[in-house]
């Protein structure tokens, strides 16, 4: 950063005190941070029709729901699955259906729009296999159109092709739900159809022609005569066998019940599953529906006037998050803080450090199937799963942990007293949880040498093409960013020379793309991929002048936007012309930068990237980011995490600063000192 000039790193230095004092203000009294989780308008549709199932939909919340899904209407009449994306045939079905159930007449000009879209792509049969399914759930669309998902599934012992550990946490979980809902094949018919939504000359939903088609291979047309095979089979079922299957999937679904009435903390399977215990005979006061219920309003988030910038109408509006992200927000937001020159015993830090403590898993979860007689620990993305903590959180909190060594060691003094009162985290405690998190994430490293998030070797691919499953990514394989994490963790425990670390190592670089970036799982997409690995890999020991990382600099350098910034959009998950571009965003640029820190880079590159950050900072210490950059399912489910724009700039301006040794560094710390309390 030698580059900036004197004026320009003062710019950089208040934009981010300004930042780390709006951090500072969110932070809960608990401890812990959590930025809504922004998503597209099928959970509030959804959540209507699931409400409508039960018997529970009430007028109020519905007219709230319908504000929120009528302001993110597009200008053509359809509606997205992430900011500035195309308009999804699925999306708009269930959000003009939604809207039909909350009173819209198919006349009005909006909904017009809409059905003509529909029109266009075929009508409700281009849409996905779970469109379908809320159809069939209302009369709408045949049961026997659904492709064939036997409950039965739930009796194959791990180890068989299909069974339901062959799937990632969060398919396991739904699949389980929806095979008990396809053995009851229950219709709640409506008043209303929806036979303007196909196109001209066809004489309803079952008659329509446009199905999802897949690529045709040997295997496909295998697993369609099976799908067949097994929806007579559906139809006719073993008596005895069917219900031993329906009494296993059943008592499945309750063991996995969270603590807040969730299942994994996620929609889909909480949804279904709601659904099927329903079908199996639950009223709605049986403990496990309440709770469910319960659980699901504390997702909701009721608007007044567009409280939070994110495009809702004035007025009253609702809008449901798909998950809640705590424990992940609060590493990233000590991890934020610690860089921006917040002391360790900063009572902040202290608070956070205490929560995530609180929050470690102690339990066995599904992955204990893959990884019988691994001992359980590490963490968990919401405020409770205990059934499914992830590598990639385990890692970032450990990282957050450690930063809280330095107040630990001052308050245990250099034998003169020093350091004396100040508030730390008790060292055995926060030793021991680091430790048994370390052996599980160790544990849990896949045979290629990489991690996935929530399993280990859950690589069977056959799984993808199943004729059900066309609702996004249903394994959880390796992948760049969470081993990256995973290395980074173990390198700052001085672990970067185990045999652990050094297949990690080996596994990044086998998977570098030709282009010299690396694809992003979690985050949108090459550029966080590049921007998780190079710190991993520079924090293992790999000299920045290795070739893999030269190529990467390249990569990065050769993407930056004319602004400054960086910015990359979902579509690159499926259109190559689209990698590495995309508006810039605060977050995306801060990956950038982190990884161009962790190479070396301190050139114009890098002091354009702070510049633009710098710019575009809001002033209360934010910045506006309406894109979606964090990644649920590539292709399909994207998510727009609020304290992103946040964490991660606070992060990047953070070590760029640091980097320079000159005398601007004393008046940061005094800041920083000044902030402590």
């Amino acid at each position: 950063m030698m580059e900036l000039t004197l004026e320009a790193r003062s710019e950089a230095e208040v934009a981010l005190d300004l930042s780390c004092e709006h951090l500072l203000s969110l932070q809960d009294e608990q401890g812990w941070w959590r930025g809504e989780l922004q998503t597209n308008v099928t959970m509030d549709a959804e959540d209507m029709l699931l409400r409508e199932f039960l018997g529970i939909r009430r007028a109020d919340e519905t007219q709230r729901s319908a504000a929120w899904i009528r302001s993110q209407q597009r200008s053509d009449g359809t509606w997205a699955n992430f900011f500035g994306g195309p308009g999804d045939v699925s999306t708009t079905v269930e959000a003009y259906w939604a809207l039909r159930l909350a009173g819209d007449p198919p006349e009005a000009p909006h909904m017009q729009s809409a059905a003509e879209f529909v029109r266009r792509e075929g009508g409700a049969g281009s849409a996905r296999v779970f469109t379908h399914l809320w159809l069939a759930l209302f009369g709408l669309w045949s049961w026997d159109r659904v492709p064939a998902l036997p409950t039965e599934v739930v009796l194959l012992p791990p180890g068989v092709p299909l069974n339901v550990y062959d799937f990632a946490c969060w398919a396991r979980q739904t699949i389980v739900a929806l095979s008990i809902v396809k053995a009851h094949r229950p219709v709640r018919p409506l008043p209303f159809d929806l036979r303007e939504l196909e196109p001209r000359g066809e004489e309803g939903m079952n008659a329509s022609a446009a199905e999802r088609k897949r690529p045709v291979s040997k295997r496909t047309r295998v697993l369609s005569a099976l799908d067949r095979a097994l929806g007579i089979y559906e139809r006719h079922p073993i008596g005895p066998l069917r219900r031993l299957a329906l009494a296993r999937a059943e008592a499945w679904i309750v063991r996995r019940q969270e603590a807040d009435g969730s299942w994994g903390g996620i929609q889909p399977p909480w949804v279904y599953s709601l659904i099927a215990l329903c079908l199996c005979g639950y009223t709605l006061e049986h403990p496990v529906m309440r709770r469910a219920l319960e659980g699901l309003d504390t997702f909701m988030i009721e608007d007044r006037d567009d409280a939070n910038r994110v495009g809702a109408p004035a007025g009253l509006s609702r809008r449901l998050e798909a998950c809640q992200s705590p424990v992940w927000d609060t590493a990233l937001g000590m991890l934020a803080l610690s860089d921006a020159g917040i002391s360790a015993s900063h009572p902040a830090m202290i608070r956070a450090g205490e929560w995530l403590l609180g929050e470690e898993v102690t339990v066995d979860g599904d992955w204990s199937v893959a990884r019988p007689g691994l001992a359980p620990g590490g963490w968990a993305f919401e405020f409770a799963n205990v059934n499914y903590p992830d590598v990639d959180d385990t890692a970032e909190v450990v990282l957050a942990l450690l930063r809280l060594a330095p107040a630990r060691e001052a308050a245990a003094g250099n034998g003169n007293g020093a350091g004396a009162g100040r508030p730390s985290l008790p060292a055995a405690r926060s030793d021991a949880a680091v430790g048994r998190a370390v052996r599980w994430l160790e544990g849990m490293q896949s045979s290629d040498g990489g991690w996935g998030a929530f399993d280990a070797d859950n690589l069977r691919a056959l799984v993808r093409e199943l004729p059900f499953l066309d609702f996004g990514e249903v394994i959880d394989e390796p992948s760049a960013d969470v081993t990256a994490h995973a290395l980074e963790m173990l390198a700052a425990l001085g672990r970067a020379n185990t045999p652990v670390a050094r297949r990690a190592v080996s596994w990044l670089i086998d998977h570098q793309e030709s282009d010299g970036s690396w694809w992003g799982r979690w985050g949108v997409n090459h550029v966080y991929g590049t921007g998780a690995v190079l710190p991993g890999l520079v924090a293992a020991g790999m000299d920045p002048s290795a070739q893999c990382i030269r190529r990467a600099v390249r990569w990065l350098e050769s993407h930056q936007n004319e602004d400054g910034g960086w910015g990359e959009d979902p579509r690159s998950y499926d259109d190559p012309s689209w990698v590495g571009r995309g508006p810039s965003t605060a977050s995306q640029t801060a990956w950038a930068l982190l990884a161009l820190h962790a190479a070396g880079e301190r050139g114009e590159v890098v002091v354009r990237g702070v510049r633009w950050l710098v710019s575009t900072q809001r002033p209360d210490g934010g910045w506006d980011e309406p894109q979606y950059t964090g990644t649920g399912f590539p292709s399909d489910y994207y998510i727009n995490y609020h304290l992103y724009r946040l964490t991660f700039p606070m992060m990047a301006l953070g070590r760029c600063l640091g980097t320079d040794p000159a005398a601007a560094a004393g008046a940061r710390g005094e800041r920083a000192s000044e902030r402590q309390g």
